[in-house]
């Protein structure tokens, strides 16, 4: 049964998907992550355990509360399967590694972040600070075990150091200068610490290309809104979101995209 072990691999992503909704809402707002239990946000009624399997108990439901016939956000189990998709697409990219476990930690925390940011426009220390240190230890532990030569560990451990130092630099500098030219704040500091996050994970070249990425992201599609009427020039547009999509592009397919890179504009390194 090939499809078995992918489908298990996607019903972890689901679970983990459930968890990461429970901590987009209550992170912000101050709460216990564990206490109290999975509940109605309406009427505060427990769910059962079958009303909490990822996805199908959204469906069971039908979007609503059981017990209240409050109408439940279709975000959730859009969540749910996303993160499925996400770590099953880490399975397929780095098989069965201790890369793949990254992936999936990394992947976890950018979609908290993205999220939050969405919701409140903040980008809370407690998951930027704990992811920047999470991604320095898996340079050190997941990324570069120490069975690779102590040497080789500290190089690692080093370079996602100096990649988090680099992001903070760059999201700090473009956001003063986008600020200079606005003549109001641009970026929160939240972003600035998130740049550092995806520097200890990915290295400088890949926090390079996640900050490029997101920039490029980020004009096109709020130059698109504005230019539909959706915004304003001066409505704040979230910045996280687009680091994060960036950083997936570049975890995904980062290697590939330097190589071209370097094919097109710097032919001569090829030889």
């Amino acid at each position: 049964m090939p499809w078995l072990f992918p489908l298990l691999i996607f019903c972890l992503g689901a679970s983990v998907g459930s968890f990461l909704n429970v901590v987009v809402y209550r992170l912000p707002a101050g709460l216990s992550l564990l206490n109290p239990p999975s509940r109605c946000p309406q009427c505060h009624h427990r769910l059962s355990p079958h009303d909490n399997v990822p996805v199908l108990g959204w469906l069971w439901l039908k979007g609503k509360c059981r017990y209240c016939r409050t109408a439940i956000s279709p975000r959730y189990p859009l969540v749910e399967a996303l993160t499925g998709g996400l770590f099953l697409g880490a399975f397929w990219q780095f098989d069965l590694t201790l890369e793949m476990v990254a992936a999936w930690l990394l992947l976890s925390w950018l979609l908290a972040l993205a999220l939050i940011d969405l919701d409140t426009l903040t980008l809370p220390n407690e998951l930027t600070q704990t992811g920047l240190l999470a991604g320095l230890l898996a340079q050190g532990i997941l990324l570069h075990p120490l069975d690779a030569g102590f040497s080789t560990t500290v190089a690692a451990f080093m370079g996602g150091l100096i990649g988090a130092v680099l992001g903070l630099w760059i999201v700090e500098g473009v956001g003063l200068m986008a600020s200079l030219l606005m003549g109001q704040v641009a970026m929160g500091g939240g972003d600035g610490k998130l740049a550092a996050l995806l520097g200890a994970w990915l290295g400088w070249q890949g926090v390079l290309l996640s900050g490029f990425l997101a920039c490029a992201l980020g004009a096109f599609m709020g130059g698109g809104a504005i230019a539909l009427g959706l915004l304003s020039r001066r409505d704040p547009i979230p910045f996280g979101p687009f680091l994060a999509l960036g950083a997936m592009i570049a975890l995904f397919w980062g290697d590939a995209l330097i190589g071209l890179y370097i094919r097109f504009f710097f032919p001569w390194m090829q030889s």
